[in-house]
């Protein structure tokens, strides 16, 4: 016979963000002590709301399955002695078992007989192993915990219910005082304490509570009620996810209700009112027809219509003075003139171990001036970017930013157009936020790209140097965000970053204008660019890139974060080329043979044709100098073709030529052929990490 069993866990108001991830948890956990404890079900059914935590177990088991297995012990020979007595060794082993030495069987394996006992262990009924569903309760874990009273339990709130039931019967448990019971509780203010006959009874009778207990339903509900406000008024409305499922968790019985302000709020910039609305009193925002921003706003109140004109009331008196807050600082912030906020930037600190807001920002001035001139950007656009570059963190001590700190860069952008800086100048200062998340939006013009990397530069740059590194999950200054920003920002405008080579660029430039300001920024070079080049390999692991292809593209010679893309792609096009083995074989037999020889990175390597023994030789130095002179005009993906049709050169020359010979001016001169070959080959990456079919 199928059971349902219901297990709810009754809390006080949780914070919103918690509810969806502490549902779906545990769920896992349940499912995870079910399979433990060979307790079969048909599925499960999860409930949430801010003041519970629900699991509905269908199709439940009358019992564990029985365990029937075989178990080895002991050889035969220490087993029993001589005389076939058991030893120590036997009788230890079978009452380990729970079994007696009556229950032995030998079984031989291997040449040699073991002591074997089959073993059964009845299943036990449903009801008893449900009472480990207190350790489920306690397992789970949450962002944040809180202990009440004497008690050093912690959870993410008081618990202050309980219910555990199979079918119509209690399975019992207790978690400090709490002991499970059938008794659940009903909205906060609308509803009364529950008493469920069977656990089937759940939803339908909190739903008579004003408790909907179902995520999904309170969301349906949400939007068919905020829909037909829209309709009926003619509005059109933003139903933000994010905002919707935090609306969702935050109600237990939804009813959404429109409010107003006054319109001459409508003078500030939208993100403010949006942002006074959305973010802070999780209210949804409406547009006329034409999409321009209304004096109204919709909210969602956990209750019924009953007495809602005073809801409303009292909603719009709060958004009034958090408005009348934000009106003050927008009029204030404008008194000040822009070199009056720069200057402020001064004496606000950047990091106390790397200096001021201010000198951040003249390092990122040289930075954004040098990688401006390598992407080529016109004399137009570096005139703007040196404005934006000397600029573009004043809003940082405006009123506005401080009292909302997600307008940072938005009201920068606003204020620097309402005192005359070109649109070039302020979106750039908007843009160099961008992304503000692994996924988010990136910079649209190429003056916001390239300060967004500079600024970002310089962060990494100047935290390595002071030796604040991220570990493991440790990245409070979210180091590992920013370099995946750059990754995605060259990526897309297709720019190339050497980013070695760009660190000692840098490192001059700071160096000769007098920027570093007592920061090494040599000592940690070597981390930062494995540290660029990690997050490439995340990049490349979203796309499901093969790991072999990642592995070699990553050993670019120029660190050419490009470059990367581009090999990766040319290799995964032609990976299954029917001649693509053979090639890369080919090529790699030349690189492993250039690691025999002894020149540095950086050194000149030469090649005598005189010292030259046979045709292959010299055939080969003809055709790996015509890839050479045309390598930088041509893309990655057309040297690396160029470098495949090698092939046959490549065997030909081995066919013929033996490198490591006793002479040695021919072996120098054999393996220096092999290196300038080898050279060209990484600038497409380490192709002997490939893996061949």
């Amino acid at each position: 016979m199928a059971h349902t069993f219901l297990m709810e866990i009754g809390l006080e108001e949780m914070p919103a963000h918690v509810v969806t991830p502490s549902r779906l948890q545990l769920v896992k956990r349940t499912q995870e002590f079910l399979k433990e404890n060979r307790l079969d079900y048909t599925d499960i059914v999860s409930y949430a709301t801010p003041r519970r935590l629900t699991v509905q177990v269908n199709g439940v088991a009358d019992q564990q399955t029985d365990v029937k297995k075989e178990v080895r012990g002991p050889a035969k020979r220490i087993a029993q002695n001589d005389a076939g007595e058991w030893t120590k060794a036997a009788q230890g082993f079978v009452r380990g078992q729970g079994m007696t030495t009556d229950d032995i069987t030998f079984k031989e394996q291997k040449g040699e007989e073991y002591v074997f006992l089959n073993k059964f262990i009845p299943g036990q009924p449903a009801a008893d192993v449900l009472t480990g569903m207190k350790d489920v309760v306690i397992a789970m874990t949450f962002p944040t915990n809180m202990h009440w009273g004497a008690n050093d339990f912690e959870y993410i709130r008081p618990i202050h219910w309980l219910v555990a039931l199979l079918d119509d019967q209690v399975v019992p448990f207790k978690i400090l005082k709490i002991a499970t019971g059938r008794e659940t509780q009903g909205h906060r203010f609308l509803g009364q304490p529950v008493t469920l006959a069977q656990a089937t009874d759940y939803v339908q009778a909190l739903a008579a509570q004003f408790v909907i207990v179902e995520p999904a339903v309170r969301q349906a509900k949400i939007e068919a009620q905020i829909k037909a406000i829209a309709t009926a008024h003619d509005w059109q409305v933003d139903l933000d996810p994010d905002l919707l499922e935090e609306v969702v968790n935050l109600v237990e019985y939804p009813t959404a209700f429109s409010g107003q302000f006054d319109p001459k709020y409508l003078e500030m910039p939208d993100e403010v009112l949006i942002t006074s609305m959305k973010d802070h009193q999780r209210y949804f925002y409406a547009r006329n027809q034409a999409g321009q921003l209304l004096p109204i706003f919709i909210s969602v109140r956990n209750g019924n219509d009953q007495y809602l004109e005073n809801v409303i009331a009292g909603n719009e008196k709060v958004l009034t003075a958090r408005l009348e807050d934000a009106a003050f600082f927008y009029h204030e912030d404008q008194k000040q003139t822009i070199a009056d906020d720069v200057e402020r930037l001064k004496s606000v600190t950047f990091h106390d171990k790397i200096g001021s807001v201010y000198e951040k920002m003249q390092r990122v001035q040289l930075i954004a001036q040098a990688f401006g001139k390598q992407v080529h950007l016109t004399d137009t656009e570096l005139a703007d970017l040196q404005r934006a570059s000397e600029i573009y963190k004043f809003d940082l001590v405006t009123g506005m930013v401080g009292e909302f700190s997600e307008l940072q860069g938005i009201m920068g952008e606003k204020y620097a157009l309402l005192q005359g800086e070109t649109p070039a100048v302020a979106t750039a200062i908007r843009e160099h936020y961008m992304p503000i998340s692994a996924d988010g939006a990136l910079p649209a013009t190429k003056v916001g790209a390239v300060l967004a990397i500079a600024d970002k530069f310089d962060s990494m740059m100047s935290f390595f140097a002071v030796g604040m590194i991220p570990t493991g999950s440790n990245d409070p200054y979210a180091l590992r965000r920013q370099a995946f920003g750059i990754v995605r920002i060259l990526h897309e405008r297709k720019w190339h970053f050497a980013t070695g080579k760009f660190q000692q660029e840098m490192k001059q430039v700071l160096t000769e204008h007098q920027a570093t300001f007592n920061l090494d920024f040599s000592k940690t070079a070597d981390e930062l660019r494995q540290f660029v080049a990690d997050r490439v390999r995340q990049w490349f692991g979203n796309h499901q890139m093969r790991y072999d292809i990642v592995d070699t593209v990553l050993a670019n010679r120029d660190g050419d974060i490009e470059k990367m893309f581009e090999a990766a792609q040319a290799i995964d096009q032609h990976k299954d080329d029917a001649n693509f083995k053979e090639n890369i074989e080919a090529l790699t037999r030349v690189m492993r043979l250039a690691t025999k020889a002894d020149f540095t990175a950086d050194e000149v390597v030469a090649v005598n044709p005189d010292l030259f023994e046979n045709d292959a030789e010299q055939q080969l130095y003809d055709a790996v100098n015509a890839v050479a002179a045309e390598a930088d005009n041509r893309s990655i993906a057309e040297n690396f073709t160029a470098l495949r049709n090698l092939e046959p050169a490549i065997d030909a020359y081995f066919e013929a030529t033996m490198v490591m010979v006793d002479d040695t001016a021919v072996r120098q001169n054999r393996l220096a052929q092999l290196t300038q070959l080898a050279r060209l080959i990484f600038q497409v990456g380490d192709l002997k990490q490939l893996i061949v079919k």
